[in-house]
């Protein structure tokens, strides 16, 4: 297929920037090596607008992860100027980028997610901490909402450092979310498709730390990807349909990441879903692909297939 001409846009301003140019690069290696006219742009907020349509392209293959690729800004810019991209749109992005806003769609739609409270910025009192105590055991999880890549994220281990951890999750937002702590396996399953959906193989993340955090996730050799996951195929399918809810409950279109948790009772939850994620040599949907024989400048040449054109 001639898409004509393909920018990857990658970078930005986020907490997520060095990430998205490593994912960015990827998908444009691989977009060389198929043959297609691509080419790299950084994102540039401001002026995004301007030098996407000077560049003369066809399509846009976004890259970026965090603020403004995937919180459904780049997405309405480019619906505005009628240029397709790939991914999830406006409306799906802006939920999976906050992490809030997705519990609510889970828990709307019956979809099996970890209990939670809201906490605010300007409601910040003992009473409120009181309230995460009697709600909550220890450990317990802290997440600014809207940051990727497990940053603000902590797990609260014991009550005297619960303060501390909602302080530094309130230096990305004026809210911010608790969530029950799940023990047991980390696990995450990549969905895609348009119109009609699948799942590829449900994926165990192992870590020397104990703790996928984003050294684990971007340091080589500091986790191991487990493909597929050494559960039943009756719980593997269970968990794949479950991803697939998530995805559909979100809107989303293209490729998204669902992470989910395999508690203790065998229980699954989903916790979050990724609508670009990480392309890297250390991410998990490129190794998801190859456990079903995908090449990775296959996968990329899919996912530009299913291009938003509305």
């Amino acid at each position: 297929m001639d898409f004509g001409k393909i920018i990857v846009v990658m970078g930005g301003t986020s907490t997520e920037a060095e990430v998205s140019r490593k994912t960015g690069n990827a998908i444009l290696k691989a977009l060389l090596a198929k043959g297609y006219d691509a080419e790299g742009m950084e994102l540039v907020p401001e002026t995004f607008a301007e030098s996407i349509q000077k560049s003369g392209c066809k399509v846009v293959f976004n890259a970026v992860h965090g603020k403004y690729g995937e919180d459904g800004s780049l997405q309405g810019t480019l619906d505005m100027l009628g240029i397709p991209y790939t991914g999830s749109g406006v409306l799906a992005s802006a939920i999976t980028m906050d992490k809030i806003a997705t519990k609510r769609i889970f828990l709307a739609e019956g979809i099996s997610t970890p209990d939670f409270l809201v906490c605010y910025r300007n409601d910040m009192s003992d009473a409120v901490l009181a309230r995460i105590r009697e709600k909550f055991s220890f450990p317990v999880v802290i997440k600014a909402p809207s940051q990727g890549s497990s940053i603000g994220v902590h797990i609260v281990e014991r009550e005297e450092e619960l303060a501390s951890a909602m302080e530094e999750a309130f230096s990305y937002s004026n809210e911010i979310l608790v969530e029950k702590f799940i023990r047991g396996r980390e696990l995450t399953v990549a969905v895609w498709g348009t119109e009609e959906v699948e799942a590829f193989p449900v994926i165990e993340i192992t870590t020397l730390s104990g703790r996928y955090d984003y050294a684990s996730k971007y340091t080589k050799g500091a986790s191991t990807h487990i493909v597929p996951a050494k559960i039943s195929d009756q719980k593997t399918k269970e968990i794949q349909e479950l991803a697939q809810r998530a995805f559909r409950a979100c809107g989303c279109r293209g490729i998204a990441r669902v992470d989910v948790m395999l508690d203790e009772k065998d229980i699954p939850y989903a916790i979050e879903v990724n609508s670009v994620p990480g392309m890297t040599e250390n991410s998990l949907v490129p190794d998801a692909a190859r456990a079903v024989g995908m090449k990775f400048e296959d996968l990329c040449e899919k996912l530009l297939e299913m291009a938003n054109t509305l």
